[in-house]
């Protein structure tokens, strides 16, 4: 793994997974420290069975409130996570499964949380696509008026 810099275009990014996330989730965790991105980890700490919409809100929450600019989840297939994140209001999670889903979830839908599935989702596939999400800004335009309408 490299240190070289993310130029992520946000300064504070969470992290958040189910067990059947968790070794990914330290994977990708790992991935953003060696490149000088600050993460915060809101869990679980553990493989331990764990239920995924506890997680979910909590990181979303996060990102409401502004704690964090953009979070990411990690679970078995991802939409689990999205599902619960999305129940929050202002919150745009999107289950990103290749480089096109995650570049035009950020694009056009200025989704503020990514989720991904461990069991569908191969390492270095889910290291791209996490880079691509941060560093992707918003096109704005009339995706803005589309999100307004959400």
């Amino acid at each position: 793994m490299s240190n070289i810099k993310l130029n992520s275009i946000f300064k504070t990014v969470c992290i958040a997974s189910d067990h059947a996330g968790y070794k990914l989730k330290e994977i990708i965790k790992n991935h953003l420290i060696n490149r000088d991105v600050s993460i915060f980890d809101l869990g679980p700490y553990n493989e331990q069975s764990v239920d995924y919409p506890d997680y979910a809100k909590r990181l979303a929450n996060r990102v409401k409130f502004k704690k964090s600019e953009v979070g990411i989840l990690v679970c078995g297939s991802g939409t689990g996570m999205a599902i619960s994140a999305n129940k929050i209001k202002t919150i745009r999670a999107a289950v990103c499964y290749n480089l096109k889903s995650t570049r035009l979830c950020r694009q056009h839908n200025n989704a503020n949380i990514m989720a991904i599935g461990s069991r569908l989702t191969k390492k270095s596939a889910s290291l791209k696509l996490v880079e691509i999400f941060l560093k992707t800004k918003f096109e704005g335009g009339r995706h803005l008026r589309r999100i307004k309408k959400i």
